[in-house]
């Protein structure tokens, strides 16, 4: 067995084993520019035994002035922040971004947040430092 950087050849392979695995998401455009590491273990004959692909993903923060002017207010500028950051996103070449919430606002801000389209993921979310 042998770690290698992906070549365009052993695109079937991975298709089948993305169909192999079941999951509930579409293969991933290996072409796309965020994916900046692409391994492929192969065995001792060269054919793909699995891969790992490393794509950039962004993490959204939003920092705001707690209870400075109304409701309303406060509102009308996350709609405007919002739709500025998508554009700026999406112009970078983004397909999406992620957020998380503290616990003691995500009942009232995950309701703002779904107003705007998000969605709370059904997939847990593990996170590892990779410096040690």
């Amino acid at each position: 067995m042998r770690i290698r950087d992906y070549q365009q050849e052993d695109e079937a392979a991975l298709r089948e084993m993305h169909a192999a695995q079941g999951f509930d998401y579409p293969f991933p455009d290996l072409s796309n520019q965020l994916f900046l590491t692409r391994l492929v273990l192969e065995d001792d004959d060269g054919r793909p035994l699995m891969a790992a692909l490393g794509r950039v993903t962004c993490e959204v923060f939003l920092l705001a002035q707690p209870g400075v002017g109304t409701p309303q207010e406060r509102w009308q500028r996350l709609l405007v922040m919002h739709e500025g950051m998508r554009r700026a996103l999406q112009a970078q070449g983004f397909e999406d971004a992620t957020c998380w919430i503290p616990p003691r606002i995500e009942r009232a801000f995950g309701r703002r947040l779904r107003r705007l389209g998000w969605v709370r993921d059904a997939w847990a979310a593990y996170s590892r430092k990779v410096i040690p």
